[in-house]
């Protein structure tokens, strides 16, 4: 092999080494920039997540505009920044572990988690409060994806373009930074969007059995707020606190979990009956149960 042969591929050997590591340092560069945000978000919130509504150190957001609603709930946990980011950052058990999460809520009564071409989807059906047929739910495919992960930071982001009565634009996403002494910042944001089907629907809900529904947000007049941003607010709670059980689940041996997690739903949720009880204690039990039991196989 000639020396010029050998110098071109010694540079084009360069060139592309560069070029990683350039890819490297700009998604490190991201994950900093995101964790240091996260962090000082923490410092500004540190009065709200000491003395709040919720008495536990949570602080909620929410956002309506003409076609979209937001949650978005900011917290600190006593669970290490490792532990979250295994059981819900990682490409292999991450997706099947958010399914343990998802079930937790009312209204979820299928959750899958599957790899292929695609990538990473968690299949997720939803319907009503009480126990169905999955051939009388909606499905909701979500995109996993680990958007980024450094040694004190990660962010997570499960994306579905369309769900029932022409929603669109869901998003959960998750973000964690680590704070020290065994404690986690977490920020979870839960938004999606509507056409006017999805409009309808959520006023003639509000407009009859949600009608006497509110969310944490204190109105002008004193009052909770109620409305759409109302039932936004209760979601992000909801999820929220699947998250927290999960968590809080690790620490059990693991033929006690998922039981575990259904009561610590539970018992939380009751917490803030105005806004979140829907149903006796037995009753969401024995529905999750039979759900869950429903979840070990596939469709």
């Amino acid at each position: 092999m000639s020396t010029q042969r050998i110098m071109r591929i010694t540079r084009r050997l360069a060139f592309m080494v560069l070029a990683l590591l350039g890819l490297s340092l700009g998604a490190l560069t991201w994950a900093d920039d995101n964790a240091t945000a996260l962090r000082d978000k923490y410092d500004a919130l540190a009065p709200q997540l000491k003395s709040n509504a919720f008495h536990r150190p949570i602080h909620l957001d929410s956002e309506e505009t003409q076609n979209t609603l937001k949650g978005d709930i900011y917290a600190v946990v006593d669970y290490p920044f490792a532990l979250i980011n295994s059981a819900l950052n990682d490409p292999q058990q991450g997706p099947a572990n958010w399914c343990e999460v998802l079930i937790l809520h009312l209204n979820t009564k299928y959750c899958h988690a599957s790899s292929g071409a695609n990538g990473t989807m968690i299949n997720m059906n939803v319907g009503k409060k009480t126990e169905q047929e999955l051939g009388d739910t909606s499905r909701v495919q979500f995109n996993y994806r680990p958007v980024a992960t450094s040694p004190d930071y990660f962010q997570v982001n499960l994306s579905a373009a369309t769900g029932p009565l022409s929603t669109k634009d869901y998003r959960i996403v998750l973000e964690a930074a680590d704070i020290g002494k065994g404690r986690t910042f977490l920020h979870l944001t839960y938004s999606y969007g509507f056409g006017t089907a999805g409009r309808i629907a959520m006023k003639a809900y509000l407009a009859t059995i949600g009608s006497g529904k509110v969310g944490f947000t204190k109105a002008p007049d004193g009052d909770y707020i109620g409305g759409v941003r109302g039932l936004v607010e209760r979601n992000t709670v909801r999820y929220y606190l699947a998250i927290d059980a999960y968590l809080a689940s690790l620490a059990m041996p693991a033929d006690k979990r998922v039981a575990r997690r259904f009561a610590t739903w539970f018992d939380a949720t009751e917490q803030y009956q105005r806004q979140l009880h829907e149903l006796d204690r037995q009753e969401y039990l024995e529905m999750k149960k039979n759900e869950y039991r429903r979840q070990q196989t596939a469709q």
